[in-house]
């Protein structure tokens, strides 16, 4: 049986985590590194995302490649950017993603477009061109995909943010899916579902988390520690046997919803 410490170890394994420049990516993508891990993230601004990865780099090897993931054309340019470095990629995280919210008589067809895009299309096409890579690396171990969801996709948030709730009901619905198509190929699908963490998209969580702590069961909003936590457990020999399941790390917020 393996030690604790290998249980958990990503060392000598590659992750990439899109939307890695900042908020939960960037948790993730600190974890990995921690747990020794080459990593790679992504963004849609370059400027960030380098500056993320120089600061990262302290932590570990962290290289930037920016790339706009919402469209095919994006999934291809990072899929090659990512080649010129590797040939195999044991850990994907599908985590850039987008919110919209406005009011339900006046919500336009482009924060749906926007949305699903990137929150639901791209999560897919970017395994799809991955899974090569991903099958190169499932030799002695397991390679892992993570889809980074949310609480919205399991429980009804009160805000109009219509089409942000409904593309990550269907991520989740998806990691079943495609767990079930990739596990005959040694890779395994899992996902993540956060409550309050604070990023740039939850601005609640990261201004006033006080207040938002006072409607969890835990008494607080989430922090790094948690998310990476989340993250290293599915990504290493620890989560091997957890195929299709969504993980959620909210401290029971989703419960006090009703």
């Amino acid at each position: 049986m393996d030690s604790i410490d290998q249980l958990f170890s990503l060392k000598g394994r590659v992750a990439l985590v899109t939307g890695g420049s900042r908020g939960i990516g960037r948790m993730i993508a600190e974890g990995f590194l921690r747990a020794g891990a080459r990593v790679y993230i992504s963004s849609r601004k370059e400027e960030a995302c380098n500056a993320a990865a120089e600061a990262m780099s302290k932590l570990g090897e962290c290289v930037s490649l920016p790339a706009d993931v919402s469209s095919l054309d994006g999934v291809r340019q990072l899929v090659g950017e990512y080649q010129r470095h590797e040939q195999r990629l044991d850990i994907l995280v599908n985590n850039a993603g987008a919110a919209w919210g406005a009011p339900y008589a006046e919500f336009p067809e482009s924060g749906w477009d926007k949305v699903v895009d990137l929150n639901m299309k791209a999560p897919f096409f970017l395994t799809q061109a991955f899974t090569p890579l991903l099958k190169a690396s499932a030799t002695e171990h397991l390679a892992k995909v993570i889809h980074v969801a949310s609480i919205d996709g399991l429980s009804v948030n009160p805000l109009e943010t219509y089409s942000y709730a409904a593309s990550k009901a269907g991520l989740i619905h998806l990691t079943r899916r495609m767990a079930l198509q990739l596990a005959p190929e040694r890779i395994v699908v899992s996902a993540i579902a956060p409550g309050a963490f604070a990023s740039d998209m939850n601005k609640d969580a990261r201004d006033h988390g006080d207040d938002v702590a006072q409607h969890i069961p835990a008494g607080r909003i989430g922090t790094p520690q948690d998310m990476a936590g989340a993250a290293i457990y599915l990504a290493s020999r620890a989560g091997d046997y957890v195929v299709g399941a969504t993980l959620v790390v909210d401290g029971g917020v989703s419960w006090a919803r009703g």
